[in-house]
């Protein structure tokens, strides 16, 4: 009789253990790469206010293999439920270590590499946009008060020697260029490149030769130290409201016109007619000219993924209240970001480099 009492309450305690582990283990989730605090929310029917109050998180920044507490019940104490994973830290004492960037690169991507965040390569590098180039150093570890082994690698440009008076400088566009970089690296506007060039749009072929100087300008002795400000309010103004001009135009594969537009041909369409000049390009191709951003602002696009292909493959384009407008479908449509398909294949929000 003892040994069927004992065996009895041996199994119950065995399946209450179980039990606990099941839902400890619910309780928490572990951070794939692509994901974001929005798209972790949405499946798990919690605000991303809740998984920062829970987490302790100042910022939305997350990386692969995070472990985050997905529900109340994982803030209670537990001894047998570990602590989150925190980020990788550097010992004290050790070297700093660098990164050369490459062309395709962003923030980002490169925080993820690392298992960093991009607020602390923006810390370390004290650099307050998400502007880079290729060729560019960036330390992704140590400390931002230690002191620098080497000095960062300037820019090309800044090692040119200064021009006589009343001569233009040149640059040889090399792969990975664009005209915002090319601007940023030497103290001038895109503006002004464009129309020292006579160019009508963003497009450079490598191996363009471009006047980085006006002739009739004296040089400009203080450098730019962060990109131009984000586009004017009329210019998002008029984004959305060409685009939702559109609304209801048949989806066409390939189209670009009033007559028919895919997703990306959409982007093309409505960001040239609003007078920010782009190339037509894939959905890919937008998301390479275009960098990370937490808080989306009307006007910037937001990307999706695995829908009719592995990665990134649609983007339509944030107009508030939780809505963009796309083409997708049938038609140019208004869908709201918490629609139950789009949710699930949200990849984040990006603006183009041209809206700088």
């Amino acid at each position: 009789m003892n040994k069927i009492a004992f065996s009895v309450l041996a199994s119950g305690s065995l399946a209450l253990l179980i039990g606990v582990a099941d839902a400890e283990a619910s309780s928490t989730y572990t951070i794939k790469s692509g994901d974001s605090l929005w798209k972790i929310a949405s499946q798990h029917n919690v605000s991303v206010a809740d998984l920062k109050t829970w987490n302790k998180l100042t910022s939305d920044a997350i990386f692969p293999n995070q472990v985050l507490k997905v529900s109340a019940a994982a803030t209670g104490s537990s001894t047998s439920t570990p602590a989150p994973a925190p980020a990788p830290s550097q010992p004290a004492g050790s070297t700093t270590n660098t990164y050369t960037v490459k062309s395709g690169d962003t923030l980002s991507k490169i925080a993820s590499l690392h298992k960093t965040t991009v607020s602390k390569i923006q810390e370390l590098n004290k650099i307050s946009g998400h502007l880079i180039y290729p060729g560019q150093k960036l330390k992704v570890s140590g400390t931002a008060s230690a002191p620098a082994v080497t000095a960062p690698t300037p820019p090309p440009a800044a090692a040119a020697p200064a021009p006589a008076a009343g001569t233009a400088r040149t640059y040889k566009v090399v792969s990975g260029d664009t005209l915002t970089g090319i601007a940023y690296r030497n103290g001038i506007s895109v503006t002004q490149l464009m129309n020292w060039n006579g160019l009508t749009s963003s497009m450079i072929r490598i191996g363009q030769v471009l006047k980085i100087e006006n002739s009739t300008t004296a040089p400009s002795t203080t450098p730019v130290s962060n990109p131009a400000p984000p586009a004017a309010a009329d210019t998002v103004g008029k984004i959305v409201e060409t685009a939702k001009s559109l609304a209801g135009t048949p989806y066409v594969w390939g189209g670009s016109t009033a007559s028919g537009f895919d997703c990306s041909g959409f982007i093309y369409y409505v960001y040239n007619q609003a007078g920010v000049k782009i190339p037509r390009t894939s959905t890919t191709g937008y998301d390479a000219r275009s960098y990370d951003i937490s808080s989306p602002q009307v006007g910037d696009l937001v990307f999706f993924e695995n829908t009719y292909r592995a990665g990134i493959s649609h983007v339509g384009i944030y107009i508030g209240n939780n809505q963009f407008i796309h083409a997708g479908g049938d038609k140019v449509q208004i869908t709201s970001l918490s629609n139950s398909y789009w949710s699930k294949h949200f990849s984040g929000y990006k603006r183009l480099y041209a809206m700088d």
